[in-house]
């Protein structure tokens, strides 16, 4: 059987924390293209949350399946975030199995599989035009905002909770105030 598997990365521009990437894979003859929009920047928290739960449930009844991979924030200091990105997009295709040789892999932006996998193709704002990365990048964003609010439990002083480690002025304030945490990404704090 064919499959068609759409990936994307979240947390490429955060100042700390990993990025995240999931690699999505619905049998081609089951998936259609739709007009809905699925891109996870576009959508509020509760309607990604849904989304995703959907998308769970879908995976254990074994009508779709997908992997997500984060590369922590170490890596992004020592090595730099597309080296991250592709690192995680690798992860999250190898974890998939011998059937994504046989797939249609569609990613967003920039975003390029490793070489050996041929049937590939990147599509400028994917994300927000071919649904199959969109839902992609939702499920990614869920489970970086989780992952997120844990550590935000974990660090109480920089309110990861809150801003998932992106840049806001109480993120800025707060590193202004306590210093980088151990899961800053130093090389972009310079």
């Amino acid at each position: 059987m064919k499959w068609i598997i759409g990936i994307d990365e979240v947390g490429r521009g955060p100042l700390a924390g990993p990025v995240t990437v999931c690699a999505l894979m619905f049998p081609g003859s089951a998936f259609r293209s739709s007009e809905s929009v699925f891109d996870s920047k576009q959508l509020s928290s509760r309607l990604r949350q849904k989304i995703s739960r959907h998308l769970h449930l879908m995976r254990r009844e074994g009508l779709i399946d997908f992997r997500i991979a984060s590369v922590s924030e170490r890596i992004i200091d020592r090595r730099g975030v597309v080296h991250a990105i592709n690192l995680a997009i690798a992860r999250s295709l190898e974890s998939l199995g011998d059937q994504v040789t046989k797939s249609q892999i569609l990613l967003d932006g920039g975003l390029r599989a490793p070489r050996h996998y041929k049937n590939q193709k990147t599509i400028i704002k994917g994300d927000a035009s071919v649904p199959i990365i969109g839902l992609a990048s939702i499920i990614a964003k869920v489970h970086r905002d989780r992952l997120m609010t844990r550590l935000g439990a974990k660090h109480l002083s920089w309110g990861f909770e809150k801003h998932k480690g992106y840049g806001t002025a109480a993120h800025y304030a707060a590193l202004r105030k306590h210093g980088p945490s151990p899961i800053h990404r130093l090389s972009f704090l310079s």
